[in-house]
């Protein structure tokens, strides 16, 4: 996130994250979270006001715990921009049972695998969700993350622009699953194409 508070980002559905690794390696490109398993919980009121909106809170962990607070995104070419209020908490668990305290219910819960590389001032992440791998490039501006995703051979036409749950919902739908957690251990033993998420990979 920048530090005015505002996430700028483009998303890629990718078939090998080894090469996007190897080739930010060979931009110099500094790693600055070594890969790490997230489990994230998104609540929102009982009325579904949050999601009705477009916006998220998200109370997550993988080194600490933080919560976030997004707003509604506005999509520009391929590449989402919304608000982004995020900060850690001391205990992931009392977060959670401060969020139910006040109304709030686990909308879903999903995890992922993220690896995070920096280069010059963007941010580059390399996630592993149970469904499929994907890049994140987060920078200030569209052309800045434009350049970048050219540099790193994903193809900008197929960028995504939508969230990790709403690909999920495309999954269950298409794959007529009944499970409600986006979990690895939920997607172990299921087969998952570009074709289910409703995604073009971009280093084809």
């Amino acid at each position: 996130m920048a530090e005015n508070g505002q996430e700028t980002e483009a998303k890629f559905y990718v078939r090998d994250l080894n090469k996007i690794q190897t080739q930010l390696q060979a931009l110099k490109a500094n790693l600055i979270q070594p890969r790490v398993l997230e489990k994230n919980i998104r609540f929102d009121l009982p009325d579904a006001s949050l999601r009705s909106k477009g916006y998220v809170l998200r109370l997550r962990y993988d080194t600490e715990a933080r919560l976030t607070y997004k707003g509604a995104s506005e999509n520009e070419r391929g590449v989402l921009s919304r608000r982004e209020i995020e900060f850690v908490v001391e205990d992931f668990e009392k977060a959670k049972q401060f969020l139910e305290a006040l109304g709030y219910q686990k909308l879903i819960y999903y995890e992922k695998y993220r690896t995070t590389y920096k280069l010059n001032e963007s941010l580059v992440m390399l996630d592993e969700l149970p469904y499929g791998n994907f890049v994140e490039v987060e920078g200030e501006t569209i052309e800045i993350i434009r350049t970048l995703s050219l540099q790193l051979n994903l193809n900008w036409d197929t960028a995504i622009a939508t969230s990790y749950t709403a690909i999920f919902e495309r999954a269950r739908t298409a794959l007529k699953l009944l499970f409600q957690d986006l979990s690895f251990a939920n997607f172990a033993n299921l087969n998952v194409n570009a074709s289910h998420l409703g995604v073009r990979a971009a280093d084809e």
